[in-house]
């Protein structure tokens, strides 16, 4: 496997013009004059690629894409790729430094190149080329403007956004079983003894995604974070075992649902349901 740490490595490897900056880098492909055939490679910076009527040798059926696809530190490309020279498009580099001072910017969309790209309509690539054709005027101007830069970035991502979304949504069957699996995680995690509180990162992790995925696709599916639908589970199983255990007392109870402190579960469940433990089952009882 190849690893590039730097832009001027990675693209020196791909047949691309020499960055102009080393925290920044845009320009656009030359298939032409480009490595076509590659194994395995890394790269420790971000990536986004545009890349229209795409067809890549190692798929089944050859059919063209346009498709946004993104890389990441760490990230492994594990079956290289072996392209067409015919396609057209566009990229974005970007160093980890930038990256972090930027943090507001980029919310989650850079490691979904772990699970799936971002398929353009031609509308969108067309929105897409234009943002870039800025982008491009910027970056090659004698004085780098990088304010504008940064301003037309984040127009970038925002499309990202927006497209990503109008996905979701073309092809709810595609990720209904995300959150039907996710949501079966939690009820399955509460079927054991538990020693602690499960968080985002523990179901993504059993579910082989990144936490950032996982966590929008549910947002975008139940219009509440992954936080919150274990956080509902939890307020669920509590008054279950508040109402249907009445010899338990309110520490049994926390320590059952994986609480650390008591004192914690009856903060946690105060501010979810407005009352404490104790007031909840007093004012069950008092119904019966």
């Amino acid at each position: 496997m190849k690893n590039f740490k730097t832009f001027a490595a990675y693209n020196e490897y791909l047949g691309l013009n020499q960055p102009l900056d080393n925290d920044i880098d845009v320009g656009y492909y030359d298939p032409p004059n480009m490595l076509s055939k590659s194994e395995a490679v890394a790269v420790d910076f971000y990536r986004i690629s545009i890349k229209i009527n795409l067809i890549n040798k190692n798929t089944p059926t050859k059919k063209p894409i346009t498709a946004v696809f993104f890389n990441s530190p760490e990230m492994v490309v594990s079956e290289g790729w072996d392209v067409e020279p015919t396609y057209q498009g566009m990229y974005l580099q970007l160093s980890k430094k930038f990256i972090e001072e930027n943090r507001f910017l980029f919310k989650t969309y850079l490691d979904y190149g772990q699970h799936e790209a971002l398929h353009l309509t031609d509308d969108e690539v067309k929105e897409i080329s234009a943002v870039f054709k800025l982008m491009m005027k910027y970056y090659e101007s004698e004085k780098r403007n990088f304010n504008v830069l940064l301003s037309y970035i984040n127009v970038l991502i925002s499309l990202v956004e927006a497209f990503y979304k109008r996905q979701f949504s073309t092809d709810p069957k595609q990720y209904n079983h995300i959150v039907t699996d996710f949501q079966q995680s939690i009820i399955d995690y509460y079927n054991q003894p538990v020693s602690q509180l499960p968080n985002v990162q523990y179901f993504a992790d059993k579910l082989g995604l990144t936490a950032n995925y996982l966590g929008d696709i549910v947002k975008h599916f139940t219009q509440k974070s992954a936080l919150e639908n274990i956080h509902d589970f939890v307020i669920k199983k509590a008054k279950e075992l508040l109402l249907e255990n009445q010899k338990m007392n309110t520490t049994e109870v926390a320590y059952e649902l994986g609480f650390e402190y008591p004192n914690y579960f009856s903060k946690f469940f105060k501010k979810q349901v407005n009352l404490t433990p104790k007031e909840f089952r007093l004012q069950a009882m008092k119904k019966k």
